[in-house]
């Protein structure tokens, strides 16, 4: 038996059952005309359906459309700065940024809960108006943490033209968004490999000096990063930093 008879099977004798006993079923798919011209509502069962396939591209959402790229890409330079391959581990790293990511965007989701979630849930609007009416909020961040260059790009990539920042099109916003924040996050990380490529260096030369060519730098200079790190308040300076970035 294919999967798609499986399917068919799971929804379809449930269905003959409940009319067989006289209980009126939901209908899954209906559209319904709204009141303004040419616009159409869904039933509940519908749109629970768009809801979910909308989860499986949360995560990607989730790193194109908020500060999470950024704060990944420079914890992942700084963990390779310090000499650490594991440590802090990858579980640690993702809680933090992703904690950290709320905490950055969380006018944002207000905002987004005030002027969509909310009449939605009231049902003072569709559940298209809604969707528009979300992507506002996160179309004026991610505009704002875009380089006019790198959004020329993209549009000159999509041989597209915008006379204001509110004709671009999402789909031109999004990577060059992304793109900005990739070349942000590097120009952190090359300010904190600075200091720790210092004490590298003059480990590496004090051991040369002394004829000490076996023993590797790095196992030496470890203890120095770490406790330069944690003198100058390292983990408190960065979350700082990062969120400074984003004019918090």
């Amino acid at each position: 038996m294919s999967l798609l008879s499986l399917m068919l099977l799971v929804f379809w004798v449930p269905t003959g059952m409940a009319e067989a006993q006289g209980i009126p079923g939901i209908p899954a798919l209906t559209v319904t005309p709204g009141e303004g011209e040419g616009v159409q509502e869904y039933s509940v069962s519908l749109q629970i359906l768009a809801f979910m396939t909308a989860l499986t591209f949360l995560p990607a959402m989730l790193m194109m459309m908020t500060s999470f790229t950024r704060i990944i890409v420079v914890f992942a330079i700084l963990r390779q700065a310090l000499g650490l391959q594991s440590t802090p581990s990858n579980q640690v790293l993702l809680g933090l940024t992703l904690f950290l990511t709320i905490f950055i965007m969380k006018p944002v989701f207000e905002e987004v809960n005030a002027q969509a979630l909310q009449p939605y849930m009231q049902e003072e609007m569709t559940s298209l108006e809604a969707v528009q009416q979300a992507s506002q909020p996160f179309r004026d961040f991610m505009m704002a943490q875009t380089r006019e260059s790198d959004l020329a790009l993209f549009m000159r990539i999509a041989d597209e033209q915008y006379a204001t920042p509110e004709e671009v099109s999402f789909w031109v916003l999004m990577p060059a968004f992304v793109t900005s924040e990739l070349k942000t996050a590097f120009q952190i990380g090359f300010i904190l490999f600075i200091p720790f490529l210092i004490i590298d260096m003059v480990v590496a030369s004090v051991l040369m000096a002394m004829g000490m060519m076996m023993l590797s730098p790095i196992i030496i200079s470890l203890p120095f990063k770490i406790m330069l790190f944690v003198l100058v308040d390292g983990w408190a300076l960065i979350m700082g930093t990062l969120a400074a970035s984003y004019g918090i």
